[in-house]
Order: structure tokens, then C-alpha cells, then sequence
């Protein structure tokens, strides 16, 4: 009778211990990218303070601009090929080889469509602004060379190597840190200049991530493999190129509107947003990689609800915390960001809503809905360029423009959740 009644508690206890070993490792997973996100924020802070003191707040305004414009073009690359890659990673790692030669391959082909795209975009907004040579050389850097770093993050990360994977991610912000460092010392400081600088930043990170963090296995081109998967591909580059344009439009337009220096005291304005979303960036990503596997996950209104609310949470907290710091300390992080530290705090909401817009975007990557994020992002960016440009056009004060963001991105966010959720009512695509 004893036995008898001891094998419901040792089921018990065998489930907890189930339980307990599974989450474990998802745990260790989690601080280990978490830990490069906030190696890369400590990084990613050095650099922005270096050079935003650095350059003049117009110079700055006119480089975060066209890196941004950078950053957005560069998903043209490989015409989006990096999803099959990262997809590749994911699920079917032993052909990480076949889809890398692939990724190779359409990238080559991509470089006379991504020199047309980023013409058309310089006569459009930077003409008779920024010079040529040095948008050339910011698009350059990001889109060549910045940008296959990103795919050796995105291939390690798919692996499951998160550790690997926040080891390179900490060495390339360094790198980008030494790099404005240095520039600081030189005899020249001026936008023309940094841009080499910038150049030899981003190639020396591409070096360190492909000889010491990409996974060695054989390239074999397999053409039937890629034409297969090319149109989804195209989807998500299209995507990508929407989604980076509604996130930077602001900055483009700014600049547009307003001129270099109304543009460099946004910049840092929205630069400060962007560092807090670094840690949120590291959940989305591990939360895509679990739908993937399971598309499910987010069947319960409570977890969705709970996610978002815990994003937003956290997003808010860490934008009020720099906020307060600036008030008391506004020259903590230099004479230039001093200029702009009593706008942050007015900003309280922009970054919360930021990281939930690019969250829902994630959320149909991950479900396979590549065409409809496309339409989604498309959709998002156009609802913000009329709404971005009725505020700058309507609102002379600095400080109420900076308010205003938070309806902008409220609005944003609202059409953003209707969109994705009633999107997701739609069974997910097998992958």
C-alpha cells in the first residue's frame, strides 16, 4: 500500500523536476543574450556620447539621419534573404551552408538595386544637405558592412548560440566605440572625417564576426532551393524597408522640415529612446524564435496582454529613470546631449509604444505572414508620415513637438494592434 500511494508524488515530483530542467535552460538562454544586450547598451551609450559631443549638433543630426537612411536601405541586401537564413538556423541547421552561398549569391545581385535606392533617397532628403560622398560612405557602412554583422547575430542567435551571440554583439559596439573615440583625438572633427572613421568602425567588426563567430560549414549553391523561397524573401525585404522607414521617417523629415540642427536635437532625443529598447529587442527575439516552434503560444488573450503590458512597462521605466537623470545631471553625458536633456523626460511614452509597434511586426514574421507585415508596415508608414508631417508643420515649439510624440506614437500603436491581431485570428503558415 505504501509503494502504491508514493507513485502519485513521485509523478509529481517527477513533473516539477520536468519542469524545472526545461525552463532552466530557456533561463540560461535568456540571461545570455540579455547579457550581450546589456554589454552592447553600455557600448552603444560610449559611442553615442563620444560622438554626439563631438560632431556640432548639426553635423550629428545630418549623420544620424543618413544612418538611419542607411539602416533602412541595407534590408534591400540580398533582397531579404537573411529570413531564409535565419529560418535555415532555426530549424534546419545543416543547411546553414547551402542558404549562406545563397545569401551570398543574391547579394551580389542586389548591390545595382541598392545604389538606385539609396540615389533616389539622397535627391529626395539629403540633397543640398548632406554631401554625397559622405551619405555614400554612411550607406556603405551600414548596409555592406554593418549589416552581414547583423547576419552573423541573426545566424548564431537561430542556433540557439546566444552566448556567442552576445559576445560579438559586445565586441562590434566596442569596435564602434573605439572607433569615435579615436575620432575624438583627431586633428579634423568634422562629418567628412568621421565618415572614414565610421568605414573602418564597421569593417573591422565584419572581420572579427566571419572569422571567429560564423559557423563553418561547406557553401554549395543549390539555385532550387533560394527561387523557392525568394518571393517570401522579397516579402520580407519590402518588409523591412517599410518597417525601418515608419520607425526613421521622423528623423528624414526633421531633417526635411526643420533643417541640420532641429534634426540633430531630435536625434538625440530619439537616440536616448532607442537605447532603451535594447533589452526589449533581446526578448522579442527569443519570444519569435518560440513561435516558430509553436505558433500557438500567443492563442490566450491574458499572454498577450501580459507581454505587451510588461513591454511597455519596462520600456516607460527606463526612459523616466534617464529622464530624471538628465534633469538633475544635464550635463552627465556632454555639452551637446545638455541641449537636449530637458526634452527626454516629455518623451515618457514614445518608447513603450515604439517597442510594441516593432513587437507585433515581429509577431507575424514569426507566424509566416510575411506578405501581410509588408502590408501592415506599409500601411503604418504612410499613417506616420501624414501624421509627422502635420505636427512639425503645425507645432514651431521644440518641446511641444516633442510632447506631441506621444499621440503620434499612441495612434501608431493602436493601428498597429488592429492590424496584427486581427491578422493573427488567420491560421499561421507552415514553415
Amino acid at each position: 500500500m505504501t509503494q502504491t500511494s508514493d507513485i502519485p508524488q513521485r509523478r509529481t515530483l517527477a513533473r516539477i523536476g520536468h519542469f524545472v530542467a526545461a525552463r532552466r535552460k530557456l533561463v540560461f538562454d535568456y540571461f545570455s543574450a540579455i547579457s550581450g544586450a546589456g554589454g552592447r547598451l553600455v557600448f552603444s551609450l560610449a559611442y553615442f556620447v563620444a560622438l554626439a559631443n563631438t560632431l556640432s549638433i548639426g553635423e550629428f543630426g545630418m549623420f544620424a539621419t543618413a544612418s538611419a537612411a542607411g539602416v533602412m536601405l541595407s534590408r534591400i541586401l540580398a533582397f531579404g534573404f537573411i529570413s531564409a537564413l535565419y529560418r535555415t538556423a532555426t530549424i534546419r541547421r545543416n543547411l546553414i551552408g547551402t542558404f549562406t552561398a545563397g545569401f551570398l549569391l543574391l547579394g551580389a545581385i542586389s548591390l545595382p538595386v541598392l545604389a538606385a535606392a539609396s540615389y533616389v533617397v539622397y535627391l529626395i532628403f539629403f540633397a543640398g544637405t548632406v554631401p554625397l560622398s559622405v551619405f555614400a560612405a554612411v550607406v556603405f557602412a551600414e548596409a555592406l558592412l554593418w549589416r552581414p554583422v547583423e547576419v552573423v547575430l541573426i545566424v548564431n542567435n537561430g542556433l540557439g548560440k546566444f552566448g556567442r551571440a552576445a559576445v560579438l554583439a559586445i565586441l562590434a559596439t566596442a569596435l564602434r566605440a573605439v572607433g569615435a573615440v579615436l575620432f575624438m583625438l583627431a586633428a579634423q572633427r568634422t562629418i567628412g572625417v568621421w565618415s572614414w572613421f565610421y568605414i573602418g568602425a564597421n569593417a573591422a567588426s565584419l572581420f572579427v564576426a566571419f572569422a571567429c563567430f560564423y559557423p563553418r560549414q561547406r557553401l554549395r549553391l543549390r539555385t532550387e532551393l533560394y527561387f523557392r523561397r525568394l518571393a517570401d524573401s522579397l516579402y520580407v525585404a519590402g518588409a523591412e524597408v517599410l518597417f525601418y522607414l515608419q520607425m526613421e521617417f521622423d528623423k528624414l523629415l526633421v531633417l526635411s522640415i526643420g533643417g541640420p540642427h532641429l534634426a540633430g536635437i531630435y536625434a538625440i532625443v530619439m537616440r536616448l529612446v532607442d537605447l532603451t529598447a535594447i533589452p526589449i529587442r533581446t526578448f522579442s527575439m527569443m519570444l519569435v524564435q518560440r513561435m516558430m516552434r509553436a505558433p500557438e503560444l500567443l492563442s490566450r488573450l491574458a499572454v498577450k496582454s501580459g507581454i505587451e503590458g510588461g513591454v511597455f512597462l519596462v520600456s516607460t521605466l527606463a526612459l523616466l529613470s534617464l529622464g530624471i537623470v538628465l534633469h538633475f545631471f544635464p550635463n552627465a553625458l556632454g555639452k551637446n546631449v545638455a541641449e537636449a536633456a530637458p526634452l527626454v523626460a516629455l518623451a515618457v511614452c514614445v518608447p513603450g509604444l515604439r517597442n510594441l509597434v516593432e513587437y507585433q511586426a515581429e509577431l507575424l514574421f514569426a507566424r509566416g505572414q510575411t506578405a501581410v507585415r509588408a502590408i501592415n508596415l506599409g500601411l503604418l508608414a504612410g499613417l506616420k508620415a501624414a501624421l509627422l508631417t502635420y505636427v512639425l508643420t503645425t507645432i514651431p515649439d521644440t518641446s511641444n513637438l516633442v510632447l506631441s510624440l506621444n499621440i503620434v506614437f499612441l495612434l501608431l500603436y493602436l493601428a498597429s494592434m488592429s492590424l496584427t491581431y486581427s491578422a493573427m485570428r488567420r491560421p499561421a503558415k507552415a514553415i
